[in-house]
């Protein structure tokens, strides 16, 4: 029997908001344990909730960007469970009227495109985190992170692959971080994902038992936890065996999930309208207002990188992945006008000294004018092209630009015509087996010509340049 596995997502992506979403205290990672906290967040009797109109102002940037239609009024509910990092004994959420429904992200797919339903988006706050003592039976509790503005993010049940959900969750990390709401970051927490996964035969309608993932911390780590359990479900449902519905946990260590408790449902919630809390009003004026104030987004942008520049998709692809990679391509393009030229490096050397390095584009030490110069300097032939790979080099070790590298190094590339038909002669003259040789139909000694000549000109010498003139030298003796 052939199966199909239905994949759902939950993405949480905290805002880059100052403040929690409803009080004052810092929502900055990293600070001292507890220190972050108010009695707003700690949930102390008598207070009452304020919410930060910057959250409402992302979340609505969010749901312009995928496509969903944003409602006119949406309400908070408290969602009841009991755990210690959560002090109120709810959490602060939306679940009837929520802020945004109905939108979608759209994929490649096999060459074609497939759009991945969004049932909602909702804003809500952060619980706080428990740490779990190695050595003793103890857990302590950090409240820095209650109360921090999070948007929910909840996909139809529209994927059909492990693949197919790691880029779907790497397509809504990229508009996140390019409408400059969430940085991204899954090893602090900022960008999480729960995965609810079932199979089903190919054919049938009705879904499967579900299972939810959890403890998945970067986008392959959600692709092998969620092969892992469509193999283990299929195993199951192949041996006879049923498959029970519980929310399990990715172990990265042994590469396999464990389960972790029964699936809850949403009434064991227990949802009820927060009565502190107004329902909110999202007008049209307002929307139009956030409207205007956003970027091109990902999708956009790489059509517009392959259309205007004329590269190809694969190199618009890597170009527009990072916002801060796209800017620096086109100040780049917009110095030297090559646009391939300056993908090829940027894709080729730049980001190979990055990611050695594991910095961003934002931390080179090469500046975009000084790539531009550099590409300028190879295209006019005042450098060679091997020259330049070492030049890049050393500019991105000690911050300068090319033509200070060249003057300490002397690496101005030899186009005088006349020095190099001196050279060629010469070097043809002082192996004249060889030239006899070649002569006689060995074409593969063309190649020891041109490394002598190299070798003496100590890589300067304008390759096409002395291919031409030592083919020249070469058939004018054998005539």
């Amino acid at each position: 029997m052939e199966f199909e596995a239905i994949i759902g997502l939950e993405v949480h992506a905290q805002l880059l908001t100052d403040t929690k979403i409803f009080c004052g205290c810092s929502s900055k990672f990293g600070a001292a344990p507890n220190s972050h906290t108010c009695p707003v967040c700690l949930g102390m009797p008598g207070v009452l909730p304020v919410l930060n109109k910057k959250v409402v102002e992302y979340a609505v940037k969010m749901a312009l960007a995928t496509n969903c239609t944003i409602n006119p009024t949406c309400e908070f509910a408290r969602k009841n469970y009991f755990y210690p990092d959560l002090p109120k004994g709810y959490q602060i959420s939306q679940y009837v009227y929520p802020l945004a429904e109905h939108g979608y992200v759209e994929l490649e797919v096999n060459g074609g495109k497939k759009k991945i339903g969004i049932t909602r988006i909702h804003m809500e706050e952060d619980a706080g985190k428990l740490l779990h003592d190695e050595h003793n039976p103890v857990s302590y509790v950090d409240l820095n992170r209650t109360g921090v503005p999070l948007i929910e993010i909840v996909s139809e049940p529209d994927i059909r692959s492990a693949e197919e959900a790691a880029n779907y969750l790497k397509s809504l990390h990229e508009v996140l971080v390019y409408l400059e709401i969430c940085d991204g970051n899954m090893e602090e927490g900022s960008f999480r994902c729960d995965a609810n996964v079932s199979i089903r035969p190919k054919g049938q309608k009705e879904f499967g038992t579900r299972a939810e993932l959890k403890n998945m911390n970067s986008f392959r780590n959600v692709q092998r936890a969620l092969e892992y359990e469509i193999k283990r479900q299929q195993y199951i449902v192949e041996n006879g065996g049923t498959v029970v519905q519980e929310t399990r946990l990715w172990d990265d260590a042994q590469g396999a999930t464990h389960s972790m408790r029964g699936k809850e449902e949403a009434h064991d919630y227990r949802y009820f309208p927060d009565p502190d809390l107004v329902p909110v009003i999202v007008d049209t004026a307002w929307i139009d207002r956030i409207r205007a104030d956003m970027p091109e987004l990902p999708q956009d942008k790489r059509e517009r990188f392959i259309r205007y520049y004329q590269i190809p998709a694969y190199d618009a692809g890597v170009l527009t992945a990072d916002k801060a990679l796209a800017q620096y391509y086109e100040e780049v393009v917009a110095i030297c006008a090559q646009p391939k030229q300056a993908a090829n490096w940027l894709m080729g050397d730049v980001m190979k000294f990055l990611n050695e390095d594991r910095r961003t584009i934002r931390e080179c030490p090469i500046i975009a004018a000084s790539l531009a110069e550099m590409i300028n300097l190879v295209e006019a032939g005042t450098i060679s092209g091997k020259m330049a790979k070492d030049i890049v080099e050393e500019m991105y070790r000690s911050g300068k630009g090319p033509k200070e590298v060249i003057a300490e190094k002397g690496m101005v590339q030899i186009t005088d015509r006349d020095t190099l038909i001196h050279t060629a002669s010469v070097t043809v003259d002082e192996h004249p087996q060889q030239a006899a040789d070649y002569r006689a139909g060995k074409e593969k000694l063309f190649g020891f010509f041109v490394g002598q000549i190299m070798k003496k000109t100590q890589g300067k010498a304008n390759p096409q340049l002395v291919n031409e003139i030592l083919k020249e030298i070469l058939d004018k003796k054998n005539d």
